[in-house]
């Protein structure tokens, strides 16, 4: 993952959110609080979990106004427990109530993220088994939900359709097979003179021995059951002394990861870690 400093579309994601949120102006806030009028604020976490997303809030504050200071008090990927401050927010009291609602917003859906994921990496710990996320994101924010899943202990699958070829059933399709796609890519990818990984979705046991004859690198068992998939993982292990990596998709819950990963995947997606995430509860109080 890229730098989230370095990401040129942090400003625009926050700029977009404080345009939505305040619109012509914050009139609640510019008809009570007089513009001199400084302040501290502490943002408290009121629920367990894992934080992520300080800088994002930190951002927030400053382009709304730049004379704000956020001092962290903990760090992306520490867990903390109900009522611990994670950063203090000091300046012009108009500019922190101006932009709480929207650097909450970031930090309690990155938070959230990265409290469950974290959930899941300690449910599958000593298997050997990863943590993957999905490209099921909010839309305009993929890069800050991913970044949380780092900050959770969990790893990223690809970032977009860009930086690495995944053939799911659709593609083989309408290429007429796994060979004749998976063929298609190497052509390509020799005539671009670009090398990706390739992964291709298989359903059935067959599947995955003429995903192996064409010679990928992953493969994706979509929606296996759980001796089908030890099957797969036996049979990807007779392949040769290298094998092919795995990884397990479909319906995964915090209550069936476990099981998945005992079977001896190496990788297993779960889209619930960013398509729905439950926010961590955070707010922000003057003192």
């Amino acid at each position: 993952m890229a730098n989230l400093m370095a990401w040129d579309g942090l400003d625009r994601a926050v700029d977009a959110a404080i345009a939505e949120d305040v619109g012509d102006g914050d009139i609640s806030t510019a008809w009570t609080v007089r513009p001199n009028v400084r302040a501290r604020a502490l943002l408290i976490a009121r629920a367990p979990g894992v934080i992520a997303g300080l800088a994002v809030a930190e951002r927030v504050f400053q382009r709304v106004d730049s004379r704000i200071r956020v001092t962290p008090r903990t760090v992306d990927g520490a867990r903390v427990d109900g009522e611990d401050a994670v950063a203090e927010v000091a300046g012009p009291a108009r500019g922190i109530l101006t932009a709480e609602r929207t650097a909450l917003n970031f930090l309690q859906r990155m938070s959230g993220i990265a409290t469950i994921t974290s959930a899941y990496v300690a449910a599958v710990e000593g298997t050997g088994a990863r943590i993957l996320d999905t490209r099921k994101t909010a839309p305009g924010l993929r890069i800050l939900d991913k970044l949380a899943v780092v900050a959770g202990g969990g790893t990223n699958h690809r970032i977009g359709l860009h930086d690495m070829v995944l053939l799911k059933d659709n593609h083989i399709e309408a290429a007429d097979g796994i060979g004749p796609a998976v063929a298609a890519v190497k052509s390509a990818m020799a005539r671009d003179r670009r090398r990706v990984t390739i992964e291709v979705e298989v359903k059935t046991l067959r599947e995955l021995d003429d995903a192996f004859v064409a010679g990928v690198d992953r493969v994706m068992l979509d929606n296996m059951d759980l001796q089908t998939t030890r099957l797969a993982v036996e049979r990807a292990r007779s392949f040769g002394p290298e094998g092919l990596l795995l990884e397990a998709s479909g319906n995964v819950t915090l209550e069936t990861v476990r099981a998945v990963a005992e079977t001896g995947v190496d990788l297993i997606s779960v889209g619930a870690l960013t398509h729905s995430p439950p926010a961590m509860d955070l707010s922000l109080m003057f003192q």
